[in-house]
């Protein structure tokens, strides 16, 4: 049994677990207020619970530090963007204890990032953070966290629509320098990561087989695949070789074909404003400080998977090897790059047509079958 006592004008309560002697601050100096917040605490030790002292001396830095040893420990390669997270949340929980975040100071959290015009998709970025360091401390033994609150997330639409027509790329190309040709190439054919691209070694090529192989760890999710190199691959790792100086272990070397390409973002901007795509995003955000105008959007190197994806899935290959060949690890993300444009909309009318009248031989186009029907009664 628990026991009221005071200290000056504040009523403070005593009560015990297991053996451990509990003292606690009310915080007020209503004797019945005092009562009822010591009949809570009974309650929670009754029941089996921990008190809820012990998660009021939980700081919500103690749990950002728990999340990023789980984010270190698991080598996880998103610690770098999940850091941008917290630094926001940091700016409005830092200092709070956990029994502090409840579902509306997220509410009002959400509120405040909106008003700031973050977009919906970083607000969940950021929300995602928190559920997360909120669950990984109800796990703990003792558990940090006695409840994890309701945490509402917002509707995104935030699915990228860039792809290269093949004349837009070939007027990148030219606009490129020679040094950067195999690589873009082999970016736009394979539809793999820019890094994976970069990254590639000799080590990783059987010209024999014609055969490029990333490892586990190579790759964005751990997954290794195997490439097969057609010709226009096999012809862009092969003019690699002819670059690179001795002893360079990468595919498309740098343009002094000693190390692997760097800094190159510089120079796709810049054949992409001579080949008359638009402007890189950091390109736009300047002029348009400078101007006060819109200037195009240019593509991204990113532009490549989403069109090598739809490429090969126009060519008739299953949705399987597709992934299989882009290194998509669920349908879903993969369907976000699966896009289809009006040209893949115009194909399968088209198709569509040519099926019925294999079908039923009808010149479809000219009367609807209503039509016939009225022409046929009278």
């Amino acid at each position: 049994m628990g026991s009221l006592y005071k200290r000056g004008k504040i009523w403070w309560i005593k009560y015990y677990r297991k053996g451990v002697i509990y003292r606690e601050s009310t915080g007020t100096t209503v004797k019945a207020e005092a009562n009822h917040k010591l009949k809570l605490r009974e309650g929670e030790i009754s029941s089996g619970k921990i008190p809820g002292v012990e998660f009021e001396k939980v700081a919500f830095e103690e749990l950002v530090e728990d999340l990023l040893r789980d984010y270190r420990i698991n080598d996880r390669k998103s610690i770098a963007r999940i850091k941008q997270a917290i630094a926001h949340l940091k700016k409005e929980f830092g200092g709070w204890k956990v029994p502090m975040i409840t579902s509306q100071s997220v509410e009002e959290y959400i509120d405040r990032r909106l008003t700031e015009g973050a977009k919906n998709a970083t607000i969940n970025r950021e929300l995602a953070a928190l559920k997360r360091m909120l669950n990984l401390g109800l796990r703990k033994t003792p558990p940090k966290v006695d409840r994890v609150p309701y945490i509402p997330m917002l509707a995104e639409n935030n699915t990228r629509k860039g792809f290269f027509e093949h004349p837009q790329f070939l007027a990148l190309l030219n606009a490129l320098p020679e040094h950067m040709h195999g690589f873009v190439t082999f970016a736009y054919m394979s539809g793999w990561r820019a890094s994976e691209v970069i990254n590639l070694t000799w080590s990783q090529i059987d010209l024999n087989n014609r055969l490029a192989r990333l490892n586990p760890l190579e790759t964005k999710n751990n997954q290794g695949r195997t490439l097969y190199l057609n010709d226009t691959l096999l012809e862009a790792v092969q003019a690699g070789r002819t670059r690179s100086k001795r002893l360079c272990p990468y595919v498309f070397p740098n343009e002094n074909g000693t190390g692997p390409i760097s800094d190159w973002r510089r120079t796709w901007n810049a054949a992409c404003r001579k080949a008359g795509l638009g402007y890189g995003y950091k390109e736009r955000r300047s002029y348009v400080q400078k101007w006060e105008g819109k200037l195009p959007a240019g593509p991204t190197i990113h532009d490549f998977r989403r069109t090598a994806v739809r490429n090969i899935t126009r060519a008739g290959v299953s949705d399987t090897v597709a992934m299989q060949i882009s290194g998509h690890r669920t349908r879903s993300v993969f369907d976000r790059y699966n896009i289809v444009n009006e040209t893949d909309i115009q194909l399968g009318m088209e198709r569509t047509e040519q099926y019925l009248r294999a079908q039923f031989g009808h010149n479809l186009g000219t009367l609807t079958p209503f039509e016939n029907q009225k022409g046929a009664a009278r």
